[in-house]
């Protein structure tokens, strides 16, 4: 449909005219109480109504920023979580269900695989690009249920190589679409966490790390509470996280997700019924593992997604730790501790030239919460159906990487934002040297070691709420009764030098 024909068919919804109504000519006024939103409306459903009206997608008209503004970030997941990826590892699962069919010596009407029946079969999925995969979605139209439509697919693809013909009937033998569907859900998600989210987690974590041992040795003011603390070391403040995060990395690497091939509702029903003497519970487990997933035995229709729920956890405490994370950069870029590295063409607010906002830390806040507010959902939904199942999973399953993409954008946001930060060793000092105060935990503590009488009650009495100075702190230590090179160690001390093993924490941190 060109776009002229397109405005002449609006005009004719609009203005209720027949196909057979003359345009030219038409004059079209509006009165000034006319209202725009109407026509709009009216033209939305002009196009709604327009099903030969196709818009190609791009970065400006995507509805979703992940597939717009974000498109560049995100692709990288499009192999592991578009329709054409869903269309693409039902058809896996289909062929590898066939071959294992087919390799089992007890099944006779389904011979073994000859070598070129194997090739063709690989090169079925070798070859699978859009053009195949529309072929899929045409029979959808048809059939108006996807993964039949991948079987019809199959089959005629099967039928066009001679020695597979007779394998027709055995394509999606005993399946339920669900069989097929959480394999295919589960190896989506196995393969995008293996090749994607852990490689980019893995570089975020590398990057703190270095970051935190340039560092290991730069005091900092701590705050708990939000008010000074016992000072630490911007090294091992990093490194914290990076602590936090090797858990639920492990975690992650380590889950297995799994996957059931039981039938319509777990109990092999149309297995045995064919073929009695096969050990079918053993037969699926096998297909299941070599598939490279952990077999659910005992099942309904769908696989309970326990699994999933599982890996939606891990993933949730993950964004959770970078969330902290980002608050806490955030808030000592606001204190003046980091510096972020300017470019020149950037334009950091519209109004206020100054600005230099820390833009990553920020988007990658607001993209975290949303990856979470999707993983919790699923944790929460995908485990529970209404007796042997609904179907309410399905579009939820639809959605699971769409919580990935936002977890990755979050990360590279992450990454980006350390990339430009610059130590501010001048103003991590000022403060330091603006607490003494905090001095009056190592006081306090020396004093109790020699027994002095009242030791935190004399400290708080002297700094509680108190402007305390190096000065009035140092008359202090000259008063006590301890050892003389114990008080010219608490003469000695500052706040700045005052971080306990922090830099060795760090320097030993691997």
């Amino acid at each position: 449909m060109t776009y002229f024909s397109l405005i002449r068919r609006i005009v004719r919804q609009v203005f209720n005219l027949d196909q057979q109504s003359e345009l030219n000519g038409l004059k079209i006024t509006f009165n000034d109480g006319f209202n725009s939103h109407l026509l709009l409306h009216l033209i939305s459903y002009a196009l709604y109504d327009c099903d030969d009206f196709t818009m190609s997608l791009s970065p400006l008209n995507a509805i979703s920023p992940i597939d717009g503004r974000y498109l560049k970030k995100t692709k990288v997941l499009s192999p592991y979580f578009s329709e054409f990826a869903l269309t693409y590892y039902r058809l896996m699962v289909e062929i590898r269900w066939l071959e294992a069919l087919a390799a089992n010596k007890d099944i006779t009407e389904v011979p073994q695989l000859d070598n070129a029946a194997r090739v063709y079969l690989a090169e079925i999925l070798v070859n699978f690009n859009e053009a195949e995969a529309e072929k899929v979605k045409d029979y959808e139209k048809k059939t108006n249920h996807d993964v039949k439509a991948v079987e019809y697919y199959l089959q005629e693809k099967l039928e066009q190589f001679d020695s597979l013909r007779k394998y027709t009937p055995f394509i999606h033998f005993a399946c339920t679409s669900e069989d097929i569907n959480n394999l295919a859900y589960a190896l989506m998600v196995k393969e995008a966490i293996a090749q994607v989210i852990q490689p980019t987690l893995a570089e975020i974590m590398g990057g703190i790390t270095l970051l935190g041992k340039q560092h290991a040795d730069i005091a900092m003011l701590s705050r708990t509470h939000g008010q000074p603390a016992t000072p630490t070391t911007v090294g091992k403040e990093l490194v914290n996280f990076v602590a936090r995060l090797k858990r639920p990395q492990q975690q992650l690497a380590e889950v297995l997700i799994p996957a059931k091939f039981n039938g319509a509702v777990g109990n092999y029903n149309a297995h045995v019924i064919a073929y009695p003497d096969i050990d079918w519970r053993k037969h699926c487990a096998n297909f299941v593992s070599s598939l490279g997933l952990s077999f659910s035995a005992y099942t309904t229709q769908i696989e309970p997604h326990d699994g999933l729920a599982e890996v939606s956890h891990i993933m949730t405490r993950i964004n959770n730790i970078l969330l902290d994370y980002t608050r806490d950069i955030w808030t000592y870029i606001s204190l003046n501790y980091f510096k972020q590295k300017t470019v020149a063409e950037e334009v950091g607010s519209s109004t206020m030239p100054h600005k230099v906002n820390p833009i990553d830390f920020e988007n990658a806040e607001g993209n975290l919460g949303l990856a979470n507010a999707l993983f919790n959902h699923f944790a929460n939904k995908l485990t529970q159906s209404r007796m042997q199942r609904d179907l309410s999973d399905s579009t939820v399953l639809r959605n699971i990487g769409v919580a990935f993409a936002y977890t990755l954008i979050a990360f590279q946001a992450i990454a980006k934002g350390n990339d430009k930060l610059q130590i501010n060793k001048a103003a991590l000092k000022s403060d330091l040297d603006s607490n003494w105060e905090v001095l009056a935990e190592p006081i306090q503590t020396v004093m109790r070691r020699y027994n002095l009488p009242n030791a935190y009650e004399q400290l708080k009495k002297l700094t509680r709420g108190q402007g305390i100075d190096e000065a009035s702190l140092k008359n202090f230590i000259k008063s006590l009764a301890i050892p003389e090179d114990v008080k010219k160690q608490l003469l000695e001390l500052t706040p700045e030098k005052y971080t306990g093993l922090a830099a060795q924490l760090v320097k030993a941190f691997s």
